[in-house]
């Protein structure tokens, strides 16, 4: 798989795209190592970038910049939390179809909750401008309109009915697990810096 036409292709023709990716044969393994890994990178890699070189305008404060070891550390969890989080979704993804008259398979699942996320990933070079975060939430809710294709590809074999309440819910699951994710970052640093 060639990851630039393949991110070129879910962003530009999701549609014809999940026909392909539907019938494309490859592994979790596969998924994560020539995929996720590479693309959950850009928004730690740009986020770090972003908090040490350009930094964040505060009241009174003027540009405070982070150190260097906060903010890799940062990255570096920011990006492990986010893969996991990405095997979570479609964990929940698969565990979820039977409740919508779907088949269960966890490589599809993985398909669907890997490239609903590309929107998102690829807006992560926004977040060497902290202020750009609004555009990254933008690109995030074009991959609610990927997931929705995927689902109607049909993926999981979910009947039409069904396609826009199983959307539903798993747009609340990851909204539930972005929540987690962001808290769960915000207390890791909040305590190891003493700011909780």
């Amino acid at each position: 798989m060639d990851i630039a036409q393949r991110v070129q292709s879910i962003l530009l023709r999701p549609r014809e795209e999940w026909v392909r990716i539907k019938a494309e044969p490859t592994t979790p393994a596969e998924l994560f190592t020539s995929y996720v890994m590479i693309l959950a990178a850009f928004p730690a890699g740009f986020q770090f970038l972003g908090n040490v070189l350009v930094g964040r305008r505060l009241p009174l404060v003027g540009v405070f910049r982070w150190p260097i070891g906060r903010a890799l550390g940062y990255a570096i969890v920011s990006y492990i939390l986010w893969i996991a989080a990405v095997y979570l979704f479609a964990l929940i993804i698969n565990e979820l179809a039977p409740s919508f008259s779907s088949a269960k398979n966890m490589t599809n699942a993985l398909k669907l909750a890997v490239y609903s996320m590309t929107p998102g990933w690829v807006a992560g070079v926004l977040s060497i401008v902290p202020g750009l975060w609004l555009l990254g939430v933008l690109a995030s809710l074009y991959g609610i309109y990927i997931l929705y294709l995927g689902f109607d590809a049909p993926m999981m074999e979910t009947p039409k009915d069904k396609v826009g309440s199983y959307l539903g819910v798993s747009i609340l699951v990851v909204l539930g697990l972005f929540v987690v994710v962001n808290w769960f970052l915000k207390v890791i640093f909040a305590v190891r810096y003493g700011h909780l």
